[in-house]
This record gives C-alpha cells, structure tokens and sequence, in this order.
C-alpha cells in the first residue's frame, strides 16, 4: 500500500505527465503520481531520466541488468516489474533477467563481464558501499573509463528511484504481465 497518495493535485504539470506516461507506457507511473505532489522535484526527476535516457557508452544490456540488480538488492517490486518489461521491450532475454535478483545461483547464465557489472552494482548499492579497487579496475579495463563513469551513474540513480519508490511503499503495478516472465521456481 503506498505511503502517500497517488492523486497529485490537478496541475497542468502533472496532465501533461499522465497524458505522456499512457502514451509511452500505456498507463500512469506510480512514481510520477507520487512525486507529482512536488512540482520542482518532479520537473527534475524528469529532467533527470530525460538526460540519463541519452547516456550511450555502456552497453544497453549491461546497464540494464546493473539497474535490475540495484533494484533487486533493494528490494523494489515496483521498479523490478518496471525492469522486466523494460528488459522485453529492449529485446533482453527475460530468462535470465527472472535470475538477476539470485544471479549468484545462476552464474552460468551470465557472461564474465554481466558477473562483474552485477557484483559492482550490488556492491554499490550496500548502505555503505563496498566497492573494491580490483573490481572497479577490472570493469574500468575491460568497459573503458566512459562506460565506467556510465555504469556508476546508472547504479546510483537507480538507487535513487528504487530507494525512493520503496519509502513511498510503491508495489508492483503489473507491468510484468505485459511480457512473459519465466518462473523463479
């Protein structure tokens, strides 16, 4: 149950955010409902999605699974439903996203370099973050410093918005039934 209500005030900020949110993803986005309370910070959460949507020097498959396991430690059902049908539409296969939250029982599903960019999210995403030099070296070798710069970026605003949607108590809003998500059995 969320925490706060998800009918803002009636603002021609916020129709436009509805209209456009239908539009792209065929209904209203939670967190936009939510922060719709606050006109400056939703104008710069969008600003802000707006910008990090153009970042294009990390592979769009590793940053996804890196958002999706910033999300899973989290533990946003919210932003983890929204990531399945992201990774869908991004043509991502959905079998081994269904394995990002428990990637280390599964670590054959993964290529060396998915292993090292979902232990560098996760280890960003501890409270106090757990980084290690050789980890952020190998990613810095193997990506280039670009890519690396990206991948942090990525890892930390998706804490951002899974941090957030959590304190809100948003939940899954069923995005996922949209794709089909194999079984976590």
């Amino acid at each position: 149950m969320a925490r706060i209500s998800l009918t803002p005030p009636e603002t021609l900020l916020n129709r436009i955010g509805s209209w456009y949110s239908r539009r792209t993803y065929g209904k209203v986005l939670d967190p936009g409902l939510a922060v719709g309370h606050n006109a400056r910070v939703l104008l710069t959460y969008v600003r802000q999605e707006r910008g990090a949507a153009r970042w294009n020097k990390l592979d769009p498959g590793l940053k996804h699974l890196a958002v999706m396991a910033s999300a899973a430690r989290i533990g946003c059902s919210w932003c983890m439903d929204f990531g399945h049908w992201e990774a869908d539409a991004l043509g991502l296969p959905l079998e081994k996203i269904s394995k990002v939250p428990r990637w280390r029982d599964h670590r054959e599903a993964f290529t060396e370099m998915e292993l090292l960019v979902l232990e560098y999210a996760e280890a960003m995403t501890e409270t106090e973050p757990r980084v290690a030099d050789e980890l952020a070296a190998a990613l810095v070798e193997r990506l280039g410093e670009a890519a690396f710069v990206e991948l942090t970026a990525v890892v930390a605003l998706e804490n951002f918005r899974s941090r957030m949607n959590s304190a809100f108590g948003l939940a899954s809003q069923g995005f996922s039934d949209a794709c089909a998500v194999p079984s976590q059995a």
